[in-house]
């Protein structure tokens, strides 16, 4: 009897359902793995090992570089993010409904650029100690004392001022969603403000902050400008310099796997530290925290605690930034400039389409198979997100090059004309790269917002004639649409604010809004850097906007 089952239904002897969705859905989880893959393959079977050179040598220091630089960044980033969203949810000060929103900004200005205008602001020659040396008297910098700017802790004040928000989202959405007859209970026996946070409020949001923590360490493993602009040797910086100052493929992969590893080791710790933490809400009547009013000192130093990170990861920044802009108004005009703005809005604008609309492919496909392999492929796909960019783009890179050798090859036989590489030398690797840095943002979307619509709207259309596809157009289209142009705006967000993969992977000669706010201010030239910032920093507003929105 089960063999005849098995003939009548040859499907289920398969991992995947024969038609051209679930085929599709499992070639666009292929093409998202292969730079993983790719890496791993690279770093275990390299063309000139080097792995005692690199144990020998700088390794051990770019790892412990980078441990500290992460752990450090996610406590500071933990600290500060969770402590702003325990006083917007529980107290209510001066300008606390303007921070509540506020303190999201920070999002908006990539950390390299926080980096550039924290070393212009506190420079020897910026105002700062240009107004000591007025206000004192001193006359050159023996006369006084002041910290190194470019230096492992002003690194780590950069970066945490910039990713904070991540913990502050959803710390907050955390402590929002605890119910009042806890703390209720704590006070009634005894706990004052501190004892019912550190008792009550702070283990019930444990796993949030865990998750915001670990996404705040694994975008630090993934930075490249402030890191190298601020002088910290960490393993991203190691794959630049092995690779493009070394020559060495095999190397800069067998560094890129630690960088890999890393990043493996933080999600799984994460979710490890979070499988047996689980709180439920218990009551039928769940009422949520009533804000206490603070006044004098306390109020003055709730807002002063959240202005702050405001004010550093924002405000400071933005100004910096905007003086040089205005200063210097001939450079908005300025042809390179003009040239990244459209190199980036082009390869921007298709890598966000066509990761949308592979999200959408993958998603709606895995649902009309119902077989095991597409289900199981389908969150290997996020992992891309995860992967730093200077990764993906040593694990693309190289096969990419060995097929477009082939291709020319193949070509030039055929017309007997020589032809250049058309994969690698355009920016054909540039959206690749895009794709699957930022494909589990579209993938999560779609799957999120497909999980929304009752399958018997599907079944129902396809009772009426509608093939898959007109389904898919007509039935979830309409009503998705919303998620998938929020994705669709998250995923070209991401992608103008990309650099390490755009370094690695740009042709010769191409310059997108990144890669030349970073060469020009290297260059210790902030002036024509500044206005390629500030379009950044625009773009990023709207992705901040968005999730503001999403937050109410």
């Amino acid at each position: 009897m089960k063999l005849l089952s098995q003939t009548l239904n040859p499907r289920s002897t398969l991992g995947l359902a024969l038609n051209p969705w679930s085929i599709g859905a499992v070639l666009i989880c292929a093409i998202v793995l292969i730079p993983i893959v790719a890496v791993a393959v690279l770093a275990f079977f390299p063309t000139e090992n080097i792995w005692p050179h690199l144990l020998a040598t700088t390794l051990p220091r770019y790892l412990q570089t980078t441990v500290i630089l992460m752990v450090s960044v996610g406590l500071l980033a933990a600290c500060i993010g969770t402590g702003a969203a325990w006083l917007i949810t529980r107290y209510s000060f001066p300008l606390s409904r303007w921070l509540e929103w506020l303190l999201l900004l920070p999002l908006a200005i990539p950390a390299y650029v926080g980096a550039y205008a924290l070393v212009d602001f506190l420079e020897y020659a910026g105002p700062i100690q240009t107004g000591l040396r007025a206000l004192f008297s001193w006359e050159n910098s023996r006369d006084y004392w002041f910290p190194e700017i470019r230096s492992m802790g002003a690194a780590i004040l950069v970066l945490a001022a910039s990713l904070f928000p991540y913990v502050y989202i959803l710390a907050r959405a955390a402590f929002k969603e605890q119910s009042a007859s806890a703390e209720e209970v704590a006070q009634s026996l005894g706990a004052g403000a501190i004892g019912r946070f550190l008792r009550v409020g702070l283990p019930l949001a444990r796993p949030a902050i865990a998750a915001g923590a670990a996404i705040v360490m694994m975008e630090t493993v993934n930075d490249f400008g402030t890191v190298d602009y601020f002088a910290v040797q960490t393993l991203t910086t190691g794959i630049f310099n092995v690779w493009l100052e070394s020559h060495n493929v095999g190397g800069a992969a067998q560094i890129a796997s630690v960088v890999l590893v890393l990043v493996i080791f933080l999600v799984t710790l994460e979710k490890i530290s979070r499988r047996k933490i689980k709180f439920f809400n218990l009551s039928s009547r769940h009422r949520p925290a009533k804000k206490t009013k603070l006044t004098g000192f306390s109020a003055l130093a709730a807002t002063s605690a959240c202005l702050l990170p405001f004010l550093f990861g924002f405000v400071l920044p933005l100004s910096v930034i905007l003086s040089h802009a205005l200063g210097n108004p001939d450079r908005w005009t300025d042809a390179g400039l003009l040239r990244a703005l459209t190199n980036t809005l082009t390869v921007g604008g298709i890598a966000s389409v066509v990761t949308v609309l592979a999200g959408v492919f993958l998603v709606y496909g895995v649902r009309l198979s119902g077989r095991s392999l597409p289900r199981l492929l389908l969150p290997l796909t996020t992992i891309g997100y995860a992967a730093p960019g200077a990764v993906l783009g040593v694990g693309i890179l190289i096969p990419l090059a060995f097929v477009d050798h082939r291709l020319a090859d193949l070509i030039e036989k055929i017309t007997q004309q020589p032809a250049g590489l058309i994969l690698t030398g355009s920016a054909f690797a540039l959206v690749l790269a895009y794709c699957v840095r930022f494909f589990a943002i579209a993938q999560g979307a779609a799957d999120a917002a497909m999980g929304r619509v009752s399958p018997s709207l599907e079944m129902a259309a396809r009772s009426l004639g509608r093939t898959r596809a007109q389904t898919l157009r007509e039935v979830y289209f309409p009503l998705i649409r919303g998620s998938i142009g929020s994705a669709l705006l998250l995923v070209f967000v991401d992608c103008v604010k990309e650099l390490p993969a755009t370094m690695l992977l740009r042709p010769f000669n191409y310059e997108t809004l990144a890669t030349r706010v970073h060469d020009q201010a290297s260059l210790e030239n902030l002036g024509d850097a500044s206005p390629g910032a500030i379009m950044i920093v625009c773009v990023g507003l709207l992705a901040v906007l968005l999730l503001a929105r999403a937050n109410r």
